[in-house]
C-alpha cells in the first residue's frame, strides 16, 4: 500500500501530480479533504449502498455541505481547502483516509473489488465476529487490526 495509491483513490494529488512527501497526505487530511474524496471511496467500497457516506458524515450535514458546493447552479467536485464548510472535517477526513488505505490493501491482497468487499463486509473470527469495515470505521485503533489480518493473508499465515 502506498501513499500515492491512497491519494489517487481519494482523488487528490500533490503540486506535481504525486504525493512527494511522506507528510503530504497527513497534511491534506488535517486541512480537510474535499467531499468528493468521500464519494470516491464510498463508490469503490460500497457501490450499491447510496447511504454509505452517512457512516462518515450525518445525512443533514452531508446535505448542507453539498448545498454549499452549489455555485451559480453548477456543482463543484473539488473544494479548495480554504472553503471550510465545503470540505470534510479533520476527523472525517482521517476516517476516509483510513478507509481508503485499508481498501487499497484489501484490494491488493484479494485481487478484485468484489473479493475485497466480501472480506470487509463479512464478520471475521479474529475480530470477535465483527466486520472489518465496522472495526476500521469505529476508531483509529481498528485499522491496524484489520491491516494485520490482511498482512497475514497476503503472506500466507493463518487468518
Amino acid at each position: 500500500m502506498s501513499t500515492q495509491e491512497t491519494a489517487e483513490l481519494l482523488g487528490i494529488v500533490g503540486p506535481t501530480g504525486t504525493a512527494q512527501s511522506i507528510l503530504w497526505l497527513p497534511r491534506q487530511v488535517t486541512l480537510g479533504l474535499p467531499l468528493s474524496s468521500l464519494e470516491r471511496v464510498a463508490d469503490k467500497v460500497a457501490p450499491d449502498d447510496k447511504g454509505f457516506v452517512y457512516r462518515i458524515v450525518s445525512k443533514a450535514t452531508w446535505a448542507r455541505r453539498r448545498k454549499g458546493l452549489q455555485v451559480a447552479g453548477r456543482e463543484l467536485t473539488q473544494v479548495p481547502h480554504h472553503a471550510g464548510k465545503g470540505a470534510l472535517s479533520s476527523d472525517e477526513s482521517a476516517k476516509v483516509a483510513r478507509l481508503a488505505e485499508v481498501w487499497t490493501l484489501a484490494r491488493q491482497v484479494w485481487g478484485s473489488d468484489e473479493a475485497a468487499r466480501a472480506f470487509l463486509f463479512r464478520p471475521h473470527p479474529m475480530l470477535e465476529g465483527q466486520r472489518p469495515m465496522d472495526v476500521v470505521l469505529s476508531n483509529e485503533f481498528g485499522r491496524p487490526l484489520v491491516e494485520g489480518i490482511l498482512g497475514r493473508l497476503q503472506y500466507g499465515s493463518a487468518a
